[in-house]
């Protein structure tokens, strides 16, 4: 994404919503029909005529849409109409073999762990975005001096590529958790009514391990339908990489608020700040990201609840993680978008930033004189010392340095030119600019490779294979 995009107020939409609609889910859900009758074929389990027959009408679009709608009020079941519709369009003597041997939970869990998987592409996608946007500033900033700030008041001179590098930091261990939470979701259950493969006999865990083959997904060792875990841990990673995403959006707001001033979002030229303030700039972008973040937050505590299941498994669980993670994706790619936009076109005020390093006239730089002087005679002394040197400039309004120029234990072991060097802010960054270097480079080899891994199907994780061949 590039802020050229950018150019009428409107965030491009990610495209997540879309997979979480109900037509697209019943695809899925087909799909994961086609792919037990061609496992089930395999096996010998089913005719492979009749797997390849359901495999031909496993398309949505060769359905009765409008009756499956009507199927569903009428025997209040989410799957059943679809299945009745699919065994129709299969057809004699082959429609019989549909649906064989599994549960509604089976095909809905998996196929919608297929749409998951879609979004989880998307949300990569868009935080590889980040990364890159997140690179340019570090690297561009990794020798722009501003003041880091603690508790809201300056504390010592950062450079903004460290801020942009901090949250690098932040988001490449997202991206690992991500890849965590998708290996252990991102797996095929058909163990039937109570995960145990009843319904399925003793080729039953050949059966889902042919039906993960086919849609490019791992196994479940144990297919119980009261399995939840996987998927709260999902919410939870992106739970945590909303509070990153609406930390820097919060950095973000306040660096761009009047007082500070040193960052501005992109604004097209139409926008429209305030209806009766026609000089407002908002963070509008940032207070959006914010507001989103909260929000998946929120959900949190829900994916945690839908673990709780009775016995073998219950709807009610099931309802709620399914709504969770529907919310959490659609609301993390909205976020994310945004912050792409925000960073990729994010303005630095240079001038302010040195402007407001100046504010404290060299107070800023006390702990480089502090550690300076500590050479000589001792840190805690250097400590008393400098402090009533700054005590004595904020209260009598004198300058930092002449209040240190004045303090004989300063002068005996620095001279002026000294002491102008070490309230230099450009002199007590640290390794600020290496730091931001470091991060870019590093933000721009994962981005590479989330773009590189998105060229094919992520989780599809093979981990159970022993498990497999020990059943058998």
């Amino acid at each position: 994404m590039h802020p050229q995009r950018f150019t009428d107020g409107r965030v491009p939409d990610p495209g997540i919503r879309r997979l979480f609609t109900l037509e697209h889910r019943w695809q899925r859900w087909l799909d994961v029909e086609a792919a037990l009758a061609a496992a089930q074929a395999d096996v010998g389990m089913v005719p492979h005529a009749a797997a390849a027959a359901i495999g031909a009408a496993a398309q949505l679009d060769r359905l009765d849409v409008e009756r499956i709608h009507r199927g569903i009020a009428e025997t209040s079941h989410p799957l059943m109409a679809l299945i009745v519709r699919l065994t129709e369009a299969t057809g004699e003597p082959h429609g019989g073999w549909v649906h064989w041997g599994v549960t509604s939970q089976n095909i809905m869990q998996t196929g919608d762990v297929l749409v998951l998987r879609e979004a989880h592409a998307v949300l990569l996608d868009l935080l590889a975005g980040v990364l890159d946007a997140a690179a340019d500033l570090a690297e561009g900033g990794a020798d722009i001096v501003l003041a880091g700030r603690t508790h809201g008041q300056h504390a010592v001179p950062i450079t903004f590529g460290f801020k942009a590098a901090v949250w690098i930091d932040e988001l490449s261990r997202h991206v690992t958790r991500l890849g965590h939470a998708a290996e252990h979701a991102f797996r095929a259950m058909t163990g039937g009514a109570a995960g145990t493969f009843a319904g399925l006999g003793p080729d039953g865990p050949a059966v889902q391990a042919g039906v993960a083959r086919r849609l490019g997904l791992g196994s479940m060792t144990v297919p119980a339908r009261s399995i939840a875990d996987p998927f709260a841990e999902y919410a939870c990673a992106l739970g945590i990489l909303a509070s990153t995403s609406g930390r820097i959006a919060r950095d973000v707001a306040l660096l761009m608020t009047t007082e500070v001033g040193e960052v501005a979002e992109p604004q097209p030229p139409a926008t429209v700040g305030s209806s009766t303030m026609p000089h407002k700039r908002n963070p509008q972008l940032s207070q959006d990201v914010i507001a989103i973040t909260a929000q998946i937050r929120a959900l949190v505590p829900l994916a945690l609840e839908g673990m709780m299941q009775d016995h073998e498994g219950d709807g009610a669980g099931t309802a709620v993680m399914d709504d969770v993670l529907a919310r959490a994706c659609v609301l993390s790619g909205d976020a994310l978008t945004r912050l792409v936009v925000i960073l990729d076109g994010l303005e630095l005020d240079t001038d302010r930033m040195r402007r407001n390093l100046e504010l404290t006239d060299g107070l800023i730089s006390s702990e480089a004189v502090m550690l300076a002087l500590g050479r000589m005679i001792g840190r805690q002394h250097a400590h008393d010392v400098v402090s009533e040197a700054a005590r004595a400039a904020t209260s009598d309004g004198r300058r930092f340095v002449d209040a240190l120029a004045a303090d004989e234990r300063v002068v005996a072991h620095l001279d002026a030119t000294a002491i102008a060097t070490l309230l230099d802010t450009a002199e007590h960054t640290g390794r600020s600019g290496q730091i931001a270097h470091d991060g870019a480079a590093r933000a721009r080899t994962l981005a590479a490779q989330l773009r590189r891994d998105g060229q094919r199907p992520p989780g599809a994780a093979t981990a159970d294979d022993d498990d497999l061949r020990a059943m058998r």
